[in-house]
């Protein structure tokens, strides 16, 4: 049985039911459920559950909303918020960052890749589905000082820092770990960045941490936007 305590806020029974299934059947310990905002808000804060599965289109307060104003009481809270809903705009994609979501999946994942973004956004990494990597990936692309506002929520990403410019230049990428690095950045998962270099997985695995430490790279999604801000990808 994992440690991991996992809290539900998700207004549709029966995606909510298979949702437990398979968590519990990965060994997540489920904490708790909830149908709307409210409830959500009241579970996150009497349980204080180390990941929380969060739908935006709950039927009181959204899970934006529910985000913010659990932040807002709970600014030292440990809890992580993995967004999973069937919104995969633009707008709702940036106002669920800026509210404080620490990772973002739509409802078509799979159950195994659900698994492994659980336990990366425990692990304090944001998991972005690829198909919403592509949106946070066009702001990183923007020009220095532009944001995107969304209901007064603006999202701002900055450059990368000059000590990171520094490593990047003390400890230069090799031409695979650039292939690699670029394939990352298009939101290309192991198994088919192995798929399309001819290499085995764990091949990959190894450039990946490669390139995560060349970077100060917490995890792939920070190494991507370094990459374009630095310039190593354009």
């Amino acid at each position: 049985m994992s440690d991991i305590c996992i809290a539900l806020i998700e207004d549709h029974d029966l995606t909510r039911m298979g949702l437990r299934a398979a968590l519990k059947q990965a060994g997540f310990n489920c904490v708790g459920e909830a149908a709307n905002g409210t409830g959500g808000l009241r579970l996150l804060e009497e349980k204080q559950p180390d990941v929380a599965l969060v739908d935006i289109g709950l039927p009181d307060i959204d899970g934006i909303e529910l985000i913010e104003r659990f932040k807002a009481r709970q600014p030292e809270t440990k809890t992580r918020i993995l967004m999973l809903t069937m919104h995969d705009s633009e707008k709702a994609v940036l106002a669920a960052f800026a509210a404080g979501a620490d990772s973002y999946c739509t409802k078509e994942i799979d159950s195994q890749d659900l698994i492994q973004a659980v336990r990366e956004t425990h692990q304090g990494h944001a998991w972005i589905d690829p198909v919403i990597a592509s949106i946070v990936l066009r702001q990183v692309k923007q020009p220095l000082g532009s944001g995107v506002s969304t209901d007064a929520r603006t999202v701002a990403i900055r450059a990368v820092e000059p000590e990171y410019e520094q490593i990047i230049e003390a400890y230069p990428l090799t031409e695979r770990e650039l292939e690699i690095l670029e394939l990352i950045v298009a939101g290309c998962s192991n198994a088919q960045i192995s798929e399309q270099l001819f290499v085995t997985v764990g091949t990959v695995k190894t450039h990946v941490r490669s390139i995560l430490n060349k970077l100060g790279a917490n995890d792939r999604t920070q190494a991507a936007v370094r990459a374009l801000r630095s310039g190593l990808i354009c």
